[in-house]
């Protein structure tokens, strides 16, 4: 008898389920359960499952950009040639950095064919995965070393260089 009830609960609540969901029309992009006769013409009847419509937020409001005259306090020459000079001096050390670890990754590539290791012996695909690795850090390293040249390039000549 208990088993009949519940049955007989769930059947209902089932029924209740399938009839709160009325039919739901596409107009656009606005979805709505009620469609007037003018409206008709321009919307779609959605078939399947339930839909559920989240708004999303509105973009922010882009204010126009500031004129160079309210871009910030002037540095004068002699103070900008120093943040140019120290700029110089990191990106250099950088691209120093960048070649070195291309020469280290040159040796170890080894034109494509590097020393295996010994979990490698076993299994082939560890080693081909390697060399994968070290053929995309080659190239990436390069693309930095590309960038550096590029951003040293941008900066004022340095006169006091030899």
């Amino acid at each position: 008898m208990t088993q009949i009830t519940w049955t007989g609960l769930l059947m209902l609540a089932l029924c209740a389920c399938a009839h709160a969901q009325d039919r739901i029309y596409r107009c656009g992009n606005a979805y709505t359960n009620t469609v007037n006769q003018d409206q008709a013409k321009n919307c779609k009847l959605v078939e399947g499952g339930n839909i559920t419509v989240v708004q999303g937020t509105r973009p922010a409001k882009v204010t126009p950009p500031a004129s160079a005259a309210s871009a910030g306090p002037r540095v004068s020459a002699a103070e900008q040639k120093s943040r140019d000079a120290d700029a110089r001096l990191i990106l250099q050390s950088e691209l120093k950095k960048a070649e070195e670890r291309q020469e280290e990754l040159l040796r170890e590539y080894n034109n494509g064919t590097p020393e295996r290791r010994g979990d490698e012996a076993r299994n082939p695909q560890r080693y081909q995965d390697r060399v994968a690795e070290l053929k995309a850090n080659l190239a990436r390293n390069e693309s930095d070393m590309v960038g550096i040249r590029r951003e040293l390039e941008r900066l004022p000549a340095d006169k006091n260089a030899r």
